[in-house]
Formats: C-alpha cells, structure tokens, sequence
C-alpha cells in the first residue's frame, strides 16, 4: 500500500517511465517522519518542520512545489496503518508516500546502544544539506559497516573528522558539555538535531557546534546519534582501521536527550510557537 500521485494504491510496484529523472538520477528528495499520537499535529510528528524542508530543496533545486493538500492527504491514509511515513517528491510535483513499522529492534538499540563503523572518505554524501534521492554513499557505507557486526555508519571529511552516521546526527557529550557538529562541515540539517539543540538550551544545557576531530571524539565520555524515527540511540562502541572507541552507552547524560520525547505538554513546546 502506498500514495503516489494523488492515489492510495495497493501494490508492491510503481510504475515510472522509463525516462523519468527520479529513476534515471535519484532527481527526488524525501523526508522520513515518525507520527506521533497518530497525527501529524503532533508536537513530536512536526509536520511542518518537515514540509518545510522540502519546500527549502524545491526552491533551491527550481523544482515545481507538489499540490500540499494531497500531499497532506496521502500522509493522512497512511498513518492509519503505518507509524513511520516516508515522503518523497519529483522535480514536477508528483508525490509519493510510502510507511513502514518501528524497527522490532529499537528499544533494545535506545537502551543498550549500538555499534557502529567508520566508512571510507569516498563515501560522502551528495547535497549534504538536501536528502534526495541520490542516497548510494550513505546505503553503501551502512551496508558495509554490517559486514564488520556494525548497525551504524559514521561518515567522515577529507581530514577524517566525523560528520553524521549514515542515518543521522551525531552527538556527544564531555567536560560537562554537548557537542554536535556544526553544520558548515557538510551534514544534513536534521529535523531531530535542531530540535535537540533548542531542548537542551531550554534546559540551560551547553551546547557546541564544532567539527569532531579525532582528539575531541576520543574525549567523549557518551555519544549518540538521532533522527525523526529512532528520536535518540547510543554508540557504544566506533570500530575504526587505528583501533575501536569504547564510550557508555547508559551514562547519565543522556537522559536529558531522552526526556524530550516525553516531554510534549512542557512549556517548551510554547517558546517554539
């Protein structure tokens, strides 16, 4: 089951023309939201947060903006059966809503955290500030980090500093502080990420945005990564070809990631309005 184009189809095929730019380059760009209380106006859904950044890759690329309304619409039927909705649009406007389940997996990742691998320089992605269609390096350096018993990725520069996982931002904490890297190196602006920045300085939380060099990842006492579906997961262990880090997948910094997600009457949420 599915939405494309203004029709909620029930099939496990889409038929594109054989000419079509989404098929031929990836000329698509998408977002992935989890609904939360089964609305999409939800405090924790942000629906808008995330037409918003679409809106942003369709004026920056000169794409043609989709009918919102049933763009709306599709996300509406499929909420009903699915917690997980995957958005994308092509350059004309056509729409195209898929859903998936929560992970089996997640809560025992949220609790106990995961492993993850860094991948090679050469996989870097595309458009970093856009999520389109075009995702080979990111799929490519998670898969090849399953073959070394990783869940997770970590992209990295030129230099070798730690960009985001193949899925999303990353986060850490040391000398009383949470560092996050900053958006100038290269990363994809995250939903999650700058609604995690704005959360922990309402919680009168430090929070520095600065490039994650090898000296100051070795410092971290915890670290983890976030997006709109997993909200928050830690990384217990980073294999690397010089040798693995080891960082505390239960450290009490945490928590404070964590309480975000329940916290959907705070006053908080008001400052955001």
């Amino acid at each position: 089951m599915y939405w494309y184009n203004g029709k909620l189809i029930e099939s496990q095929s889409l038929e594109l023309n054989i000419n079509d730019p989404g098929l031929l380059y990836g000329a698509t760009i998408f977002t992935t939201m989890r609904v939360y209380e089964n609305s999409l106006d939800s405090n924790l859904t942000h629906w808008r947060l995330h037409c918003d950044r679409l809106l942003f890759s369709i004026k920056t690329f000169n794409w043609q903006e989709p009918d919102w309304h049933r763009v709306r619409q599709g996300a509406e039927m499929l909420l009903k059966h699915f917690p997980i909705l995957r958005i994308t649009l092509f350059p004309d406007g056509r729409e195209w809503i898929i859903g998936r389940l929560l992970p089996a997996d997640l809560t025992a990742k949220q609790i106990d955290g995961v492993v993850c691998a860094v991948a090679s320089i050469e996989l870097a992605r595309s458009l970093p500030a856009h999520k389109t269609g075009n995702y080979l390096s990111a799929w490519l350096a998670k898969t090849n980090s399953q073959q070394l018993a990783a869940q997770e990725a970590i992209l990295v520069d030129g230099a070798g500093n730690w960009l985001e996982t193949s899925t999303g931002n990353l986060w850490g904490w040391r000398d009383g502080c949470w560092w996050t890297p900053p958006l100038a190196v290269g990363i994809l602006p995250g939903i999650m990420r700058a609604q995690l920045i704005k959360w922990l300085q309402y919680q009168q939380q430090a929070v520095r945005e600065e490039p994650w060099t090898m000296d100051l990842v070795k410092g971290f006492k915890a670290i983890a990564y976030s997006n709109s579906v997993v909200e928050t997961v830690p990384i217990h262990t980073v294999h690397q070809p010089q040798g693995s880090l080891e960082y505390d997948p239960h450290h009490q910094s945490l928590e404070i990631l964590r309480s975000f997600f329940s916290m959907t009457t705070s006053p908080f949420w008001y400052t955001l309005r």
